[in-house]
């Protein structure tokens, strides 16, 4: 049966062909048939009685010198619970228009797929949310206050890591150092003088063996890419110029996909990527994760194929259930 996927994203012309997992999306649901129309968070209105969209049709084409990676159709009006599934694949930061966006997009929660579930985005932050997992995560620190982020960097040896709550692809990333004379600055200027809070982590060595992007559906492992930093920075994200390498898990890391993926599926956080350095835990991704088009291209398959199968059974069944329940 053919399908209607609505995708609630930044503008098009920010999607790149080659790294973009929801151009992957887009690309294995037309080649299944489907259609995919494109919506801006602003362009969703709830009328008093349902919620709307001013949507356009996305038709993706394979990159080429002179052709755009995609054609965009007029837009229309939809009323989004009649698509059979939204994937919400907005880039961070999650920010007010975000959330208000999950607010909106509340209204289709239990009526039928949504990936990933509004109010598990808003919950799962993905810095803090991995903290429902703290044995299997690095000695971590939350809070603004320089002094105990001091205090915390002191008692893990010296050296850590710091990032803003709010970021995505390495950004803001940074090393901190006791006795640095640029610590105070760089504590001071991501917590905005101590008004933000931020995540202070131990600094693990093995990252510059690789950070793995951990993808898995609905708490099942699609597969995991290693993504290995440039020898001038510590970040190992592919934004960042991470260079990605095929990877399989290790019993270690078997472990932590077992032990978070219950946690996932309750919070409806199906399309999700992990971030593991030298065995541990540092993020949980959930808003618009990466990393299907370089898994695909180590696999030599289209991966995010399996993700749109996943999403026609998984729509069928929403439908289903909605058939089978007695008229209000």
């Amino acid at each position: 049966m053919r399908m209607r996927f609505v995708f609630v994203m930044d503008p098009m012309d920010r999607v790149t062909a080659d790294k973009d997992s929801t151009y992957a999306f887009m690309r294995a649901a037309q080649a299944r048939g489907h259609q995919s129309f494109h919506t801006l968070p602003s362009e969703l209105y709830f009328d008093g009685s349902d919620l709307f969209a001013h949507v356009r049709e996305v038709k993706v084409h394979p990159p080429a010198p002179g052709v755009h990676h995609f054609a965009v159709g007029e837009t229309t009006l939809m009323r989004v619970a009649d698509a059979e599934a939204v994937f919400i694949r907005k880039d961070p930061p999650f920010d007010v228009p975000y959330l208000y966006a999950t607010l909106l997009l509340e209204k289709l929660r239990g009526r039928m797929l949504v990936v990933n579930d509004p109010r598990g985005l808003r919950d799962a932050n993905e810095k803090i949310y991995a903290l429902n997992f703290l044995p299997y995560m690095p000695k971590t620190f939350v809070g603004a206050s320089r002094d105990r982020i001091f205090e915390f960097v002191k008692s893990i040896g010296g050296r850590a890591v710091i990032k803003p709550l709010y970021g995505a692809g390495g950004a803001g990333v940074l090393q901190v150092f006791e006795g640095d004379k640029n610590a105070r600055s760089i504590v001071d200027l991501l917590t905005v003088e101590g008004r933000e809070l931020v995540m202070v982590q131990e600094f693990l060595p093995l990252v510059e063996e690789g950070d793995k992007r951990v993808i898995l559906l609905e708490g099942k492992l699609l597969g995991a890419i290693n993504r290995i930093p440039r020898k001038d920075d510590i970040r190992s994200n592919i934004h960042a110029g991470g260079r990605v390498e095929p990877t399989k898990l290790s019993a270690e890391e078997k472990a932590i996909v077992e032990a978070v993926a219950p946690r996932l599926v309750k919070d409806g956080l199906y399309f999700v990527g992990l971030d593991i350095v030298g065995g541990k835990l540092t993020e949980v991704n959930v808003t618009s994760p990466t990393g299907i088009q370089e898994l695909s291209l180590h696999e030599n398959r289209d991966v995010a194929e399996d993700v749109i199968a996943w999403a026609e059974k998984k729509s069928r069944e929403f439908r289903a259930d909605l058939r089978s329940m007695p008229p209000m």
